[in-house]
């Protein structure tokens, strides 16, 4: 018999593989280092705003404790110059600061709304397509490009129309400001618009509903969040807007009226910070200015946040 002859087997290795306790480990590591990367850029964004809320205190207060606060509110002459009686009353500012934002809104508002609703609910992939464009364009402006259109466009057609002495007024201001905050209301509004559930509008056309009615009477509900949002931001706007305003507005210190040349409260320090003395009143009084700017803008976050948060606690109930 022939002896067969069983030669040894190899037995094949299988490929090293890192064992799963290491594998965990590093995506732990991993997990720790982005969570602290993500709270490290929300305490950023958190500390600008404490800085930024803090250097403004601490910079306009001595001006309000020197001029006095009633006197600095509710004065009705700004005269920072005058070597007698200097003066520093920024009323004329606020309201019109105050009329001409509540004149941008009150036209930018509804045109950016049924543009985001005509986009979101009516118009055709190509028709929307262009609007798009249009708008992301109108958005890429730089605010002087508005302000030189406005002054050599806006400006000569108010005062011809109107037969004034000079078109550089509260009218032009409002006209160039609700043009400007047109493209942010129509983006957040179309995209609040967007994200409502398709089941909410085919109920109400399944209980008979027009089109209309359930974009009016479910979409925009639904959306109102959003759209506040987008009011919100349109207000920031038009009341942080410095450039385009000083060279349409007339930058005059005078109380507001539609067809008198006039000045914001961010055209205020924006004319006159660069010739203001360091350390002088005339300074401070911009600080003090700015502070009062920022006030405002918090204040009517804080109105419209509060108004969406009952509104939404309402409708739960």
């Amino acid at each position: 018999m022939n002896e067969i002859v069983s030669q040894p087997q190899v037995k094949k290795r299988a490929p090293s593989q890192p064992p799963a306790a290491g594998r965990r480990g590093a995506r732990e590591v991993l997990e720790r280092l982005m969570h602290g990367l993500f709270f490290a850029c929300g305490a950023l964004a958190v500390a600008f705003v404490l800085f930024i809320s803090v250097y403004l205190i601490l910079s306009g207060l001595p001006a309000i404790r020197e001029i006095g606060l009633w006197d600095f509110l509710s004065g009705r002459e700004w005269a920072p110059t005058h070597q007698t009686e200097p003066r520093f009353g920024i009323l004329p500012f606020i309201l019109t600061s105050v009329y001409g934002t509540a004149g941008a809104v009150a036209i930018g508002v509804p045109v950016g709304f049924f543009t985001a609703m005509f986009l979101s609910k009516l118009a055709p992939k190509g028709v929307a397509e262009v609007i798009r464009t249009a708008v992301d364009l109108l958005a890429g402006i730089p605010s002087v490009v508005y302000g030189l259109i406005g002054m050599t466009v806006l400006v000569p057609a108010v005062r011809t129309a109107f037969g004034l002495a000079s078109g550089a007024t509260l009218l032009a201001a409002v006209v160039v400001l609700s043009v400007m905050i047109l493209p942010s209301i129509i983006s957040v509004a179309e995209t609040a618009l967007n994200a409502v559930p398709k089941e909410y509008e085919e109920a109400s056309l399944a209980l008979g509903a027009t089109r209309t009615e359930t974009w009016f009477r479910v979409s925009a509900p639904a959306a109102s969040s959003g759209v506040a949002t987008a009011v919100v931001l349109g207000i920031g706007r038009a009341m942080g807007e410095a450039m385009a305003i000083m060279m349409v507005a007339g930058n005059v210190a005078n109380m507001p009226g539609l067809f008198r040349s006039v000045r914001f409260l961010t055209t205020a320090i924006a004319s006159e910070m660069s010739y203001a003395a360091v350390g002088s009143l005339q300074r401070n009084a911009l600080y003090s200015i700015a502070l009062v700017l920022f006030l405002f803008i918090m204040l009517i976050n804080v109105i419209l946040n509060g108004f969406l948060k009952k509104k939404k606690e309402g409708g739960r109930t």
